[in-house]
């Protein structure tokens, strides 16, 4: 059965959802390590703009497969 394009956008927001939260604690975690001296509100729209093109991203390739049913 054909996933519905109403599915295809709640699946895409929600691994984007779980991917921000992931990015954001890793942006957290990791750009100390590399001398990265970037505040809360400026990592969380880093994290902010990639989750936008990660949604847009992950629901286009959905539709896509979707399309040829693979």
């Amino acid at each position: 059965m054909a996933q519905s394009r109403r599915g295809s956008l709640i699946e895409a927001v929600t691994n984007t959802a779980v991917g921000y939260a992931l990015a954001v604690a890793t942006q957290f975690a990791v750009f100390p390590t590399f001398g990265l001296r970037v505040g809360v509100v400026e990592n969380l729209g880093l994290g902010l703009i990639f989750t936008a093109v990660s949604l847009i991203r992950g629901y286009a390739l959905r539709r896509l497969f979707e399309r040829w049913r693979l």
